[in-house]
């Protein structure tokens, strides 16, 4: 069996400076920074915010304000909020930068994927047809088809109609 690496994922959890402790709950307790931080929503249970390394332009998460690992540990009633908050995020994303489809899911765990396994958050990641190239795989390079902060600059301005 072969091994694919992906080394550009180092960055993101690696990158993080001056922050002591969970970057999320660092994001979660912010209010001055939402522009800086990528946030583009945030109410009593969770935030959203962009994904400051994303697979696909337009990617963001959906993170609850308390420093959950585990889904079970999970309030259902925040678990039940993600989700409606997911359904807006669908419409949002397929709005600004015309996906076809929506990747959404959760890695649970640092043997699942996550990056940053502490704290647990929903992906939702744009998708359009044939948009798979060899680029991340063999030069370990990404190519974005959109600038992170103006489809930052649509979504945050589009919030309002899709998440309340």
């Amino acid at each position: 069996m072969k091994s694919l690496y992906a080394p550009w994922r180092g960055t993101y959890v690696s990158n993080v400076k001056n922050i002591e402790g969970c970057v999320f709950c660092h994001a979660s307790k912010t209010n001055d920074d939402d522009e800086e931080l990528g946030i583009l929503y945030k109410d009593e249970h969770c935030f959203v915010i962009m994904n400051k390394y994303p697979y696909a332009p337009g990617h963001f998460m959906i993170i609850p304000h308390n420093h959950v690992e585990n889904l079970e540990d999970l309030d259902p009633k925040v678990w039940m909020h993600m989700n409606n908050l997911a359904y807006g995020g669908v419409q949002l994303i397929k709005d600004v930068v015309n996906a076809q489809g929506v990747n959404i899911g959760i890695n649970l765990g640092q043997a699942a994927g996550a990056g940053i396994a502490e704290h647990l958050h929903l992906h939702l990641v744009p998708r359009w047809g044939r948009d798979t190239n060899f680029m991340t795989a063999i030069a370990g390079e990404r190519i974005y088809s959109s600038d992170f902060n103006e489809v930052y600059k649509k979504m945050k301005e589009k919030v309002p109609t899709y998440f309340s």
